[in-house]
Parts: C-alpha cells; structure tokens; sequence
C-alpha cells in the first residue's frame, strides 16, 4: 500500500487512445517529472507533451485527483496518450524508471476496497461490468456497484440484529413464556429473509448467461433447414446452405442481439446414424450443445412425414431440464404438409410452436419475436439483488442453512441455539460486503481482475 502503482488501464491495439493510470504517494511527483510541468489542478484536463528526458515522445490529455478524491483514494494521475502497442509501452517503462512499481491484476480496485472507497460487493461488480456481454447484465451490475446488494445487507442486518436482541432478553427472563404473537411474528420474519436469500440464490445461478449471454441450439436431422433458419435470423449467410443431407458436419457459433440480450446460437450438424467419422463427431457435438443451451429450436420439415431419425431426436429432447426452454419449429410451410403437428405438440413440452419458411420474411420475423418471448423468460425482475460471484453464492448457502436451523430453534423454543444460528447468519452476512479475513484472500479474490483495474 505505500507503493505507487501504475499500469496501463486500455486493452492494447491499435485504437484511437491508451490510458497509463498511477496510484500513490508520488503520482503526481512522477507525472510532473514527465510533463515537464511545476503543478497539475486536481479533477482538470491538462493538454501536455510527455517527454523521455528532453526529447517530446507525444501529447497527451493528463488528469491529476488529489487523494481522497480518487477512484483509489490516494492521488491518482492518468495519462491519456495516442494508442498503439508501443507508445503506451513506452509511457509506461518511464513511469516506473521514474519510481512506480507495475500494478498487479486488480490492485487498484484493491486498493479502493481497503480505503473504504467501495466494499467487497461493489468490487464484484466492477469484475462482472468488465465481462458483461448484455445490457441487462450491465444495468443489473451497475446497480450493484451503487449500493443495492450493499443496502439489502444493511436491511437484513437490522433485522436479524432487532432478533437476536429480543432473544437476548428473553433468555434473561427464561421463566416466562413468549408470546405466541411475538414467535409468530418473529419466525415470519425469519421465513421472509430466507425466501427472499432463496431467490438470490435461484437468479444468481444464471449468472454465467448474463456474463457470457444465452446459448442457442439449432436442431433437427439433415436436410431439414436449419442452416436456412440460421442466415434468415442472422441475415446473412453464415452456414453453407445444400440440398445434400450432412452438409453442416460441425456446429456453427454466431451471435445476435435480441432486446438487449446477447444470444449465441449454434447451429448443430444434423442428427442420425452415421457411420462417417468426422459427421459422427460433428453429431456427438451436437447433442452435447443440446445439454449445454438455455434454448434448443427444434427444426422439423413440415412437408415429409416424422421417420425413425425425427423420433430419436424428440427422445433426446424430452430429457431438457427445467431451466431450459423449448422452441418447436415446423420449417418449409410454404411446401404441402406431410406432417402430424400434433404428436410432437403432444410429446414435447415447448414454449413456442411456430410453421415457418426460412424464405418468407414476415414469418421469419414472427420467429424472431417469439424467440424474443422465450429470451424474457430468462430476465431478472427489475430492482432484484443479484450475485455474480461464486464466492458471494457459496456465502449464500451458508447463510440459508443457518437461517433454517435458526428458525427451528425459535420453534423449540430453544433460545440459546436460536441467537447462535443468528450470529452466525450476521458473521456470515459481514463477508458479503466487509470481509475480514487474511490478505491471502484479498490477493486471490482481486488477482482475477484485469491490469489496470
């Protein structure tokens, strides 16, 4: 903490600007030493050459916060210079010859964290906000990083701190009954903080599809046009489109964007017996991309009757978990139909069942709106607490069982045990938000953050 750290706070490229960013005692003292300059105004953007010695290497925008005022609470100066690889690179080597020591991954917002700058939540979400790949994600994490998670502890702090009071007293005054109104009271605010820890838990298990966006599968058995369905939603050609059975021998990964959420779909090499190496592996690949999406379309071509190879794909997807969700597609409506909607309406629990033509761009976009629907399905509840880090989510389950056998205690009447379960459900709660254990875990918990943050 008494170094001075600097790093550089932009991916490397070839983009428009790089930032170098200094924390600690001497980040002014060595931005003026490069700038040539007697004094930066604090929270001003200052235009200066940047200079190696004598010689100008370029012209930068440079910030000075004095500290506390800092995204790390000490003083803090960024240099936003021209990008590129070696310029940056250059900036930075002179930074440290003047005296700062490269930042380790994360120590800035480390360094936030232990001067009270932010707590253990907002630092989680500073790491999601980095890796979101979907406005949802984005806004659910920013309201993190404002306070939400950090507010909600407070609330059931109070609470369980107002519990564990009253269990107090009574236990001095053992001999007397409790109130049945007051117990009730009591174990119904009990159940109420664990309903609502419960529903934490249950929408943080998404957590990985609004980092990283739903997966999408795109099945059926050749020929059936998936490929088509794929450029359609797209609107482009991205997978080969033949009328030869077994084109597609290895899945395809694209991306869309739907209302905000990033959606990647895969569409899978057709689905029957083969004894072709590489299409075997293609299918194998296939169903494993079934186990693994949020949401399977299941392609069947409306103008042929099921056969053995349509049947054994619906047996593969009746075995879909509940978080998954099913989408049935009758493809080449506009052909004569051949086929018996209801069995597979009959045998398959599906969210949507649509008859498309991948050639037709108005059911096409009435495939888009639908799939937009099951997309919702996936949405958090506006203004829900929300975890994205496993360390939150393995506190959580703590928490939860000790919640349990604390309701039991109150039940039995067993006081003693029931404000144990309490206290441990407050020591619990504290390393949501402030932490206090070893700097070991600090060191690994902020080592998962990039350079520069």
């Amino acid at each position: 903490m008494k170094d001075t750290i600097a790093a550089i706070s932009t991916p490397l490229g070839s983009g428009a600007m790089g930032v170098v960013r200094i924390s600690g005692s001497r980040a002014l003292e060595i931005t003026l030493a490069l700038t040539h300059k007697t004094s930066l105004k604090p929270r001003y953007a200052h235009l200066c050459s940047i200079y190696d010695g004598n010689d100008a290497i370029d012209e930068a925008i440079v910030l000075y916060f004095a500290a506390p005022k800092s995204y790390t609470c000490e003083d803090v100066c960024e240099i936003q210079c021209h990008g590129g690889v070696v310029l940056t690179h250059l900036i930075l080597r002179l930074v440290l010859r003047l005296g700062a020591r490269l930042a380790t991954p994360g120590e800035f917002t480390k360094r936030a964290f232990l001067n009270g700058r932010i707590d253990i939540s907002q630092a989680q979400a500073i790491s999601g906000l980095i890796m979101a790949q979907s406005e949802q994600a984005s806004k659910l994490l920013a309201s993190q990083l404002k306070g939400r998670l950090s507010s909600f502890v407070a609330d059931s702090r109070e609470m369980l701190l107002r519990a564990l009071a009253f269990s107090e007293v009574m236990i001095d005054y053992s001999d007397e009954d409790i109130p049945q109104d007051t117990l009730d009271s009591l174990s119904g605010q009990i159940e109420g903080l664990y309903t609502k820890f419960k529903e934490i838990l249950e929408f943080s298990t998404l957590r990985n599809v609004f980092l990283e966006g739903l997966s999408l599968c795109i099945v059926g058995k050749p020929n059936v046009g998936k490929s088509s369905l794929l450029n359609a939603l797209l609107s482009q050609e991205r997978a080969i489109v033949s009328d030869i059975a077994g084109t597609t021998r290895d899945v395809i990964e694209s991306s869309l964007n739907l209302d905000g959420q990033v959606v990647k779909i895969i569409d899978t090499a057709g689905i029957r017996d083969s004894r072709d190496k590489i299409e075997g592996i293609g299918i194998e690949r296939s169903l494993e991309a079934i186990k693994e999406s949020e949401i399977i379309i299941a392609v069947f071509d409306s103008s042929e009757a099921l056969d053995k190879e349509d049947y054994s794909i619906i047996q593969h997807l009746s075995g879909l978990n509940d978080q998954q969700r099913l989408i049935i597609v009758f493809n080449k409506i506009d052909r004569e139909s051949k086929i018996d909607f209801k069995i597979l309406e009959k045998d398959l629990k599906a969210q949507e069942v649509l008859k498309v033509s991948a050639y037709d761009l108005g059911l096409i976009l009435e495939f888009k709106e639908a799939l937009s629907r099951v997309v919702q399905d996936f949405a958090i509840p506006k203004g829900e607490v929300f975890l994205f880090s496993e360390y939150q989510i393995n506190i959580i389950k703590t928490i939860l069982d000790a919640l349990l056998l604390a309701k039991d205690k109150l039940l039995k009447c067993e006081l003693e045990l029931f404000s144990y379960h309490i206290k441990e459900v407050l020591d619990t709660l504290a390393l949501l938000t402030h932490p206090y254990d070893v700097d070991e875990m600090f060191t690994h918990m902020f080592g998962e953050f990039c350079l520069g943050k």
